[in-house]
């Protein structure tokens, strides 16, 4: 057998993957039955069909024939390292970091910081664009996980709220 389009190929060993590891993952919670759902149930679901849907991609790496194959270009290192330090970063801002003594600075500095960052990864970035996506996102998530679903975190940073 020959690979006839890389891309596709390499997408659904990447589907495969992560659907294993989560179902995989899944299995450390109660997963109870359809009738009486645990914890776990839902991520096993999810992720064994996002296995199957990788298994059916690879499957048609191999009999969908491309022009020049699709070759995997280049790993565009500078975005995927603002992408994943913006994640980071919000988790870091959200939580704090006792270790080095950082205080959490709550949800809307975490936001701030997690668009302004990942923005930077794109090849046209705009502080103004940013600023005011980040604006939207941080009202919608406001109204959408405290004053909707009434979770309880830290929304602004310690020194501003007490």
């Amino acid at each position: 057998m020959q690979i006839k389009s890389q891309k596709t190929f390499f997408s659904g060993v990447m589907f495969t993957c992560v659907g294993a590891a989560f179902a995989l993952g899944a299995t450390n919670y109660n997963v109870g039955g359809a009738a009486r759902m645990g914890p776990g149930y839902f991520p096993l679901i999810i992720g064994t069909l996002l296995a199957v849907l990788g298994l059916v991609v690879i499957s048609s790496a191999f009999t969908v024939k491309t022009a020049d194959g699709e070759p995997v270009g280049k790993i565009a290192w500078k975005p995927l390292g603002f992408i994943i330090g913006a994640n980071l970063l919000f988790g870091v801002l959200l939580a704090g970091l006792r270790s080095i003594g950082l205080p959490a600075m709550g949800l809307i500095a975490a936001i701030y910081a997690l668009v302004v960052v990942a923005c930077m990864a794109g090849a046209n970035f705009s502080m103004k664009l940013s600023l005011i996506l980040a604006t939207v996102l941080a009202i919608g998530s406001y109204l959408t996980f405290i004053v909707g679903l009434k979770l309880q975190f830290q929304v602004w940073p310690t020194f501003i709220s007490g």
